[in-house]
């Protein structure tokens, strides 16, 4: 487990890119972390890291975003309106798990049941306007 404390969403797309530099290819990114709390702004220096250079955006309304392009395909969702396993078959989530690229899912805790192991956890805490304390686990980052 490490943890950072950033003070801009430059900084907190920084501590993304470390991330990145780490990844194989097939990990789920499960964020925890209240609205606003940057999972949108980590993820957009994740996809930045993997090469991706389009546009990263909330998932709040789609489900699902998918970045593709860069070292890894990205499918970035937004699982906060996901209430079972119904809804979550219904997102594809299984499927792009089979693809090989990288799952990044705001609002995790609405889908525990469904991550192994070997999820790559990111918890981002508000500290203040822009301060952020991020705790990244199940990974070893440099």
């Amino acid at each position: 487990m490490k943890t950072f404390i950033t003070n801009s969403p430059e900084e907190t797309e920084a501590v993304a890119l470390k991330l990145s530099d780490v990844l194989c290819g097939g990990e789920v990114i499960a964020f925890r972390g209240d609205l606003g709390a940057g999972k949108t702004c980590f993820t957009r220096g994740l996809a930045k890291g993997l090469g991706y250079n389009g546009n990263v955006t909330s998932p709040t309304f789609a489900i699902v975003n998918e970045y593709l392009g860069g070292k890894f395909n990205i499918y970035h969702y937004d699982m906060y309106r996901i209430e079972g396993w119904e809804d979550l078959y219904s997102t594809g989530f299984f499927d792009y798990k089979d693809l090989g690229g990288i799952i990044v899912a705001e609002w995790s805790e609405n889908i525990e049941g469904a991550l192994d192991n070997d999820t790559i956890y990111v918890l981002i805490d508000k500290l203040g306007d822009n301060q952020r304390k991020i705790t990244i686990s199940g990974v070893d980052l440099p």
